[in-house]
């Protein structure tokens, strides 16, 4: 009976909402993505918490390149495929820069663009950098990245398999779609 109270006032929720905004997808708390282009299936914590996504780097070296700002970082998961450790080497232009602050005090991230698939789709969005090695999730999506995707069900998890190849459409970032200060 909770169980439908709960779905029930989600749909209402909804509902009241797609006036407004454009619903897409429900997604749980926590689904099975693909980092692109590397291709590995990661489990990702949709958290409604945090404003801007993570994503797990280490090796964090920033250098300029034609005159900008760029980083280098490597990218080491485990690939929920086949539950081996892959990694990626790669190279951005660096978007902003995120200061952190927490209980740990203040820390100061890169954040570059990058895809991420859920569902059928992929999606180009802000990832600050940083090493969640001590962390459950190697991928957090923030607020700023879920306004794009749909509505998150707290009681759910994966309810969407990743699912995207060269044909998936390909949902490219954009600054003046994006509210910078969602829900803040």
């Amino acid at each position: 009976m909770r169980r439908i109270l709960i779905v029930m006032s989600l749909l209402f929720s909804v509902t009241a909402t797609a006036a407004t905004t454009e619903i897409q997808h429900v997604f749980g708390w926590v689904e099975n993505a693909t980092l692109e282009p590397m291709g590995a299936r990661v489990k990702a914590k949709l958290d409604t918490g945090a404003l801007t996504s993570s994503l797990h780097a280490v090796n964090v070296e920033r250098f300029e390149k034609d005159g900008e700002e760029w980083v280098r970082f490597k990218v080491k998961v485990e690939d929920q495929k086949d539950k081996e450790v892959v990694s990626e080497t790669f190279e951005r232009p660096v978007y902003r820069d995120l200061t952190v602050r927490g209980a740990g005090g203040r820390d100061d991230r890169p954040v570059v663009l990058m895809k991420i698939c859920f569902g059928d789709t992929v999606y180009e969005e802000q990832f600050g950098l940083n090493n969640r090695s001590d962390m459950i999730y190697p991928v957090l999506i923030g607020r700023r990245t879920i306004q794009h995707l749909g509505v998150v069900d707290v009681t759910s998890t994966f309810l969407h398999e990743p699912d995207c190849d060269e044909n998936s459409p390909v949902r490219k970032f954009d600054k003046d779609n994006t509210d910078e200060d969602i829900g803040a």
